[in-house]
């Protein structure tokens, strides 16, 4: 059986911070995903409930006259670069098929269920945080932000303790 060929970690880690770094210069601001979600969330309930929209504070900051469409956030083609990217590498690296991992004693429904509940929880915390692992620790690092130096603890430390808890699940 062939071996999977992976990007050296610290090529991609130099290549992440080249782009954060690009991204910064460009936008005056970092890289992040969460806000691109929010853009689609606003824009989804603009054409769903136009009406409710209209009249909430939280829609009238990002919808009406002068303010540029939701979907036309520089975060919304990020993240969409991502999804892209990521399908190009998968399908060049021959990477690019349905698998769900297991563990020995995790079948696939449970390896889901807990993959549903995790994004859920963790698109929670970026409300909270006001901003996803990208935008409030690896674009606060890069600017040399406390908070994202505490951020980046919280998220290893948070899933270096979870994992001790889980860890019979996979181990």
């Amino acid at each position: 059986m062939k071996q999977t060929q992976y990007m050296n970690p610290y090529l991609a880690g130099f290549w992440l911070g080249i782009v954060l770094l690009v991204t910064i210069f460009i936008t005056g601001r970092g890289l992040g995903a969460s806000g691109a979600v929010k853009s689609v969330a606003v824009a989804t309930t603009d054409v769903v409930a136009h009406q409710y929209a209209s009249h909430q504070p939280f829609y009238q900051n990002y919808l009406g006259p002068g303010k540029e469409p939701p979907l036309k956030s520089w975060l919304v083609f990020e993240v969409l670069g991502v999804l892209i990217g990521g399908f190009i590498s998968g399908l060049l690296s021959n990477r690019l098929k349905a698998m769900t991992e297991s563990g020995p004693r995790v079948g696939p429904k449970v390896r889901w269920t807990f993959a549903v509940l995790g994004g859920i929880l963790f698109g929670i915390g970026a409300q909270f945080a006001r901003g996803c692992t990208s935008g409030a620790a690896l674009s606060g690092m890069a600017v040399l932000s406390t908070a994202g130096f505490v951020t980046m603890l919280a998220i290893f430390g948070s899933g270096y303790a979870f994992a001790w808890f889980a860890r019979r699940l996979w181990i």
